[in-house]
């Protein structure tokens, strides 16, 4: 579990959930599904199977599981990308907006 101690301004919820995310920097505006791993008041972290360059600006949209919860909508840039295996890189996200 995440705790204060882990020197952050916000908690970090843990999840596992599936996010559109849509590259806002191309001429096409790639899309693809992505799982969300976790999420904060100022980031998230997605499991994607292709590295994105640092920078790279997104947009996410992760449904709600409940109709009376509406579904969250950020754009942000890439700030970090780990590899984690051959084909699982783990992308932190810095959020700019939310919808």
């Amino acid at each position: 579990m995440v705790n204060f101690d882990d020197k952050r301004n916000f908690y970090r919820m843990l999840l596992n959930s599936e996010v559109q995310v849509t590259v806002i920097d191309d001429e096409i505006n790639s899309e693809f599904v992505a799982t969300c791993r976790d999420l904060s008041a100022t980031g998230m972290a997605i499991e994607v199977s292709h590295p994105l360059e640092i920078g790279t600006q997104v947009k996410a949209k992760v449904e709600s599981a409940n109709s009376t919860v509406q579904s969250l909508d950020v754009t942000g840039k890439v700030v970090r990308v780990d590899e984690e295996s051959d084909e699982l890189y783990l992308i932190g996200v810095a959020i700019d907006d939310i919808d």
